[in-house]
This record gives C-alpha cells, structure tokens and sequence, in this order.
C-alpha cells in the first residue's frame, strides 16, 4: 500500500471532505481534499495530504497504554514506547486495523478510496446554501490534478448539476490534465512560491519550470485565476523575492488577483502523529506590517492583494 495508487476515474483516495467551508472559494463551499501531493513542502499544514496512499497516525496524548494495537497489528510493526506507541513506518502497512481496538480514539487512518457516487452524495446535502450563497465545489489537496481522471469525472458532474467548481492547485501537474480539467472549471487557485528555481527545489522537493509553464497555460485559457502564494520566513517573504514573483504575475494579463497566505504553525501536531520531522521547527509567523508592506509591492505592480488569514 505504499507505492502510489493508482484509481479509476470512479474512485480516488481521499483524505477529507469539508462541509461549509468559507475559505476555498467564493460563498459557502464543499471542499473534496484528494490524497498524494508531488511537492513536500516544509512548511506544509496539511502534511496527511502528502503520501498517495492512507496513513496510519497515532497520539501521544490520547493514548492509553492499553497494548490492544500492538496485539493485533499483523506485521509487528506497533510496540509501547515511553510515550504511547512506536510505529515502525518501514514495516507497517497502513492497514488500519489497530484503529477499531483503539478504545481511546488515539489511532485513525487518513484517507481512504471514495467512489464519486459517495463524494457526490455528499456535496448535494448542501446545494440550497451554494444557491443562496454563490458558493459550489472545491477540489484541493495534496493535488487534486494528480489524481486527474477522478476530478474531471467529478467537474463534469458539478457543472452538469449547476454546480460553480474551484480547482486549488500547486500547478505541478501533466499540462494535458490542466487542459482536460479547464473547461469544467469556473476558478483556479493557483500556489506560486517562489520564481527562482534553486530556492523553490529546496523546499520543495522539484523544479518550479512546470508550475511557472503551467500558470502561463491557465492565464491564457480565460478561466479565473487568483495567484496564492504562501509567506513563508527565510523563504519567500523577502521584498526581492515578492518583487519577482509581482513581476511575473504582472506578464500575465489575465490574472489580476493576488492571495498572500502567512505562514502558521497549526499543522505541528500531525507531523507527530505520522512521525515526520517539522522541519520549519524555529521559524515564526510574519507580522502585519511586513505583511502590508509585502502587499503593498503587488498593489504597485497593478494587481489587487488581499492577505488571507
């Protein structure tokens, strides 16, 4: 269960399906957080959305000492530790049965293969609100696009149902599947983190060249597109790397928004649980005013700049 999934274009592995979201589009929203991201960005809240397939994590805190977990894993990979329980990631196989033994609720499995009839049912429950609120669909991750044939199905139906659809993307996808995904699209959110190639592989993980292609590809297509770019410290959040980054979003005519995303810490307390280094570790949030004046710098270059906290 390891290797990456593969699904058909009726299923897909999904990590989350959040009802009455507010901050993944326009008006109130159900948000569809596919599994598997090709980045591994460092300071990423969402680190369950990283692995293409499901993950066992556990807490330190909710955990009860009662050994059951251990007791039942089929390959020997969970023993009892000082704190809690000690997961050997290179022999478990995200099987999952160590959860429903977990009478203290300190083991859970994220994400899980979901056909488009469940995750369909789920976003009619809520169509009276996208209604009177102008609100719809979002697909986001990990990357949504790289588990494409899944969300083009499930574009496809939305729009059939009426349904206005965000794609939120780190851009780093197959340009055919852009191409595909586009016309049942209404929105893009779009992550830009940085434009220098060297910096933006360091952190996270590949080459910017495709993303950098990728935006070129959706400005033209006429669909909406806000420029998301995370401020992140002693990353991007310079006044030189915000200047190239307005200045490439400035050659792109058709993209006239522009979202600054501060840097937070919510998302510590995964890594613990899947056991992964938080490798920002000694980094604080940027304050407002470096924020404003970071805004100030995109406003000057002709586009509007919210920053979204």
């Amino acid at each position: 269960m390891k290797s990456r999934s593969k699904v058909q274009n009726d299923k897909a592995i999904i990590f989350n399906i959040q009802r009455f979201s507010l901050q993944d589009g326009p008006g109130i929203r159900t948000t569809v957080f596919l599994k598997g991201c090709p980045l591994q960005c460092g300071w990423c809240s969402n680190p369950e959305s990283q692995a293409f397939f499901p993950e066992v994590a556990h807490s330190t805190v909710l955990c009860a000492h009662c050994g059951e977990c251990s007791k039942i894993c089929p390959v020997q990979a969970i023993s009892q530790a000082e704190k809690g329980i000690r997961i050997d990631r290179k022999l478990c196989n995200n099987c999952g049965k160590c959860v429903p033994v977990c009478y203290a609720g300190a083991l859970k499995v994220y994400g899980g293969e979901i056909d488009l009839a469940k995750v369909f049912e789920e976003i009619e429950k809520d169509v009276a609100y996208y209604r009177n609120s102008g609100g719809g669909v979002t697909v986001s991750g990990g990357e949504p696009l790289a588990q494409s044939e899944f969300v083009l199905s499930l574009l496809k139906q939305c729009q059939k149902a009426g349904l206005h659809t965000t794609v939120d993307t780190c851009g780093y996808v197959k340009p055919e599947d852009f191409k595909k995904a586009l016309p049942y699209t209404n929105l893009v959110f779009y992550d830009l983190k940085h434009v220098y190639g060297p910096i933006h592989k360091k952190l996270t993980g590949v080459s910017n060249r495709r993303i950098l292609n990728n935006l070129r590809l959706v400005a033209q297509s006429g669909v909406k597109v806000i420029v998301r770019i995370p401020v992140i410290p002693e990353f991007n959040d310079s006044p030189e790397s915000m200047i190239a980054m307005a200045d490439f979003v400035a050659g792109l005519g058709s993209v006239k928004e522009v979202n600054l995303l501060p840097y937070h810490r919510f998302g510590v307390g995964k890594y613990e649980m899947l056991d992964r280094p938080y490798l920002l570790d000694s980094k604080l949030p940027p304050d407002r005013p470096h924020l404003d004046e970071l805004r100030k710098l995109f406003v000057a270059s002709g586009k509007e700049c919210e920053i979204v906290e």
